[in-house]
């Protein structure tokens, strides 16, 4: 099972959205953790392929080949988002397994989206 690491505020409650209103300190904290480790282009990439993937979760020795870079540097990159809040790891025998926080995505977007 999944271990969830309680870093950040659950977006989708504690946030105004960013251009419908004022965000608060600490949303905007969590937002900007986000944000950065997605500037990052392979790692958009890899949160996208894991965002495609059945279940939406993929094993690191999935994930080397279609990006082109070696298992250490998605690694790397994984740990990255992990501490971000974005994807969650779990270790199954020698693979480690990555999957979407539920609703992080969903609340990423809201966070951007104007108020109705």
């Amino acid at each position: 099972m999944p271990t969830q690491l309680p870093v950040l505020p659950d977006l989708a409650t504690c946030c105004s959205p960013a251009t419908g209103g004022r965000v608060d300190d600490a949303a905007a904290e969590a937002l900007a953790r986000m944000f950065k480790a997605l500037a990052d282009p392979n790692r958009v990439k890899l949160l996208s392929m894991i965002a495609a993937a059945d279940d939406q979760e993929a094993c690191v020795c999935d994930l080397t080949e279609p990006v082109g870079l070696a298992q250490p540097t998605i690694s790397h990159h994984m740990k990255v988002l992990v501490e971000a809040g974005l994807v969650s790891r779990e270790q199954r025998g020698k693979w480690a397994y990555f999957s979407l926080v539920p609703g992080i995505l969903e609340s990423l977007a809201e966070a951007l989206s104007p108020r109705r």
